[in-house]
């Protein structure tokens, strides 16, 4: 998708447009009185790419989020706790969704995937 759409007649930019009574989006130039048709409902799209050392700042609160899963049928491999926290993410490099599992004892926090 490109980011910005230019107009043929007079090349300024074009913005999306509703066309209300035929219930479709359109592009409109901002100068002269050039329409067309969208090809693509999609306006906008923003696209977040984060380094490995912001993945990991975000995972270390995840055991106090009272919104995630919570399970005590896994036990840590480095300090033994029985609960730990749950959820579903793309792993990197590998296609499809993996479970990932985060220890609940404050003092370890230590990460796996299933």
């Amino acid at each position: 998708m490109r980011t910005l759409k230019f107009c043929r007649e007079c090349k300024n930019t074009m913005y999306p447009k509703e066309d209300k009574e035929q219930n479709r989006l359109l592009y409109a130039c901002c100068n002269c009185d050039h329409e067309e048709p969208a090809g693509n409902n999609c306006v906008y799209r923003k696209e977040i790419h984060h380094s490995v050392g912001e993945r990991a700042q975000g995972l270390q609160d995840v055991a106090a989020d009272p919104t995630l899963p919570r399970t005590k049928s896994v036990r840590c491999a480095v300090c033994n706790h029985g609960e730990a926290v749950f959820f579903q993410a793309t792993a990197m490099g590998e296609e499809g969704m993996a479970l990932f599992f985060v220890c609940c004892n404050p003092n370890c926090g230590h990460r796996w995937r299933d």
